[in-house]
């Protein structure tokens, strides 16, 4: 049982989620992940006007990285997930 003062927690991490953010999902292993700020994280990438598929790529997981707790292990997996939903809205 929690107390409201106490927050919410990230199932991940264990830290208490930020009120103030914005959540958008993305499929990763066929399961919608959250992404902490994507709509930033997108918008920041095609401010950049890259062509370069790995370099989009790159610049997308390195700043998802930096809002996001990512595992090492499917960090390739996040980055083609993000590169979809880049697609999507910027191509």
């Amino acid at each position: 049982m929690t107390d409201d003062k106490d927050g919410v927690y990230c199932k991940v991490c264990g830290g208490i989620i930020p009120q103030n953010t914005t959540i958008g999902s993305i499929e990763i292993d066929g399961k919608a992940t959250g992404i902490n700020q994507l709509d930033f994280i997108l918008n920041e990438v095609a401010a950049h006007q890259i062509h370069n598929e790995n370099e989009i790529k790159q610049e997308l997981i390195t700043r998802a990285k930096i809002l996001n707790y990512i595992p090492t292990k499917i960090t390739e997996k996040y980055a083609v997930a993000l590169f979809n939903e880049y697609k999507k809205r910027y191509q």
